[in-house]
């Protein structure tokens, strides 16, 4: 897998999606492995804004994926948006 950069909810929330679905897992799937409802993983797919960051991390961890924090890059707004 390509790494790939998030810089908003959605976006987030579309890579997990994709790659939840690369691991061939359905939400109710992800959901059981981090003891949470499939409406919570819904909405964290959707970009909800209010969702809590453990559940984030608890996600990313179920998906074999990890967090990277760094210097945000200089393209622009519509550079980024054609990577997904």
């Amino acid at each position: 897998m390509t790494e790939q950069i998030a810089r908003s909810e959605k976006q987030l929330g579309a890579i997990l999606r994709r790659v939840r679905k690369q691991r061939g897992l359905t939400q109710s799937q992800l959901g059981e492995k981090i003891h949470l409802r499939q409406a919570t993983i819904s909405k964290l797919e959707d970009g909800a804004p209010a969702t809590q960051l453990a559940t984030v991390i608890a996600a990313l961890a179920a998906l074999d994926l990890e967090l990277v924090v760094r210097p945000r890059s200089q393209a622009k707004p519509e550079d980024i948006e054609g990577l997904f």
